[in-house]
């Protein structure tokens, strides 16, 4: 059985999108397990939207082999309820696989669970996160993470990519990609790829090099070297380089690396255009060095990614969903 722990104002998605995958996956295959909702009190749980979701006690979740935590506004509230800590600690010591989406981490960290290992959650809770949990690794651009038997997963969509990936080490693939298409998904994005765009992830609140990123995705198909960048930007070289790492957090490089890869991964998923055309028009000039990148950043070259698209009858989710960041040099 597998069961989904919430709390008063929790995120209604963080609980109905792997909901939803179980469901149906169950539809695919009669012997995957059932799926219950659980609470440290049974009877309605109000989520943050206003809408409920009935709740079964703590003390009747038996049998389950995999706990699924709910993350929400609700969560630092349920992270210090001592039960609802008790139970995920028990779960755990019994062997049940133990998950959560979002900020369910949150309460993953307070049980200890995560101390030593890798994890991630929302991107907009990661230096509060770090602060209160120094033991754990997070890796804050990361759809969803697994080490060992504990998964975190980031902000409310990606709990529905951690279960499909549940289905398909339980299930395999044939069954976790008939589940993705009876949801008109995407088979499922892998955990090393981004949370977000990365126009929007370096664009930093004061603005200094918004507009130098815009011009930048604009004019990709030209040589951006540092000197130009400088250039466009109003600086020295060397001035410009200190100022950009200290505000982006990466170097100048690796940033107009980033930004082909994902404009070349659209152009590839959503074109009919050649690969070569595609490499010429984002800057990378040669195919052989716009397919290391693609190796480098989604993990398989770009004709994989096309059969892939083609494949699912899929022209491309937005480039914010699928940009692992991680091997970019």
């Amino acid at each position: 059985m597998i069961g989904l722990l919430i709390f008063r104002d929790f995120q209604l998605m963080d609980a109905s999108g792997p909901i939803s995958v179980f469901e149906i996956a169950r539809r695919q295959k009669q012997s995957a397990p059932q799926t219950r909702i659980f609470a440290v009190k049974a009877g309605a749980v109000r989520s943050s939207s206003g809408a409920e979701m009935y709740a079964r006690s703590l003390r009747s979740a038996k049998s389950l082999t995999t706990l699924i935590v709910a993350g929400g506004e609700g969560v630092e509230v349920a992270a210090q309820c001592k039960a609802t800590v008790a139970f995920v600690k028990k779960m755990a010591k019994r062997g049940v696989r133990i998950a959560s989406v979002c900020t369910g981490a949150y309460l993953l960290a307070e049980a200890g669970l995560l101390n030593g290992r890798y994890a991630t959650t929302h991107w907009s809770r990661t230096r509060d996160f770090i602060g209160r949990y120094p033991r754990v690794k997070l890796q804050a651009d990361r759809i969803f993470a697994k080490d060992g038997g504990v998964w975190t997963s980031a902000g409310v969509t990606a709990g529905i990519d951690l279960a499909l990936a549940m289905v398909a080490e339980d299930h395999g693939d044939e069954i976790s990609q008939a589940t993705a298409r009876q949801l008109v998904l995407y088979h499922r994005r892998s955990g090393g790829q981004s949370q977000f765009s990365t126009l929007l992830e370096l664009k930093m609140p004061n603005g200094r090099f918004g507009g130098l990123l815009s011009w930048m995705r604009e004019n990709l198909h030209a040589p951006l070297t540092r000197e130009t960048l400088a250039e466009q930007s109003g600086l020295s070289a060397r001035h410009f380089v200190r100022s950009f790492v200290a505000e982006t957090g990466l170097s100048p490089t690796r940033a107009v690396e980033r930004l082909r890869v994902e404009v070349a991964r659209e152009r590839v998923q959503c074109s009919g255009e050649t690969i070569e055309s595609v490499a010429q028009a984002t800057g990378f000039r040669d195919p052989e060095r716009m397919r290391r990148a693609f190796i480098r950043a989604f993990g398989q070259p770009p004709q994989s990614l096309r059969r892939t698209a083609k494949g699912t009858g899929r022209l491309s989710l937005p480039p914010s969903r699928e940009l692992r960041l991680d091997n970019i040099p």
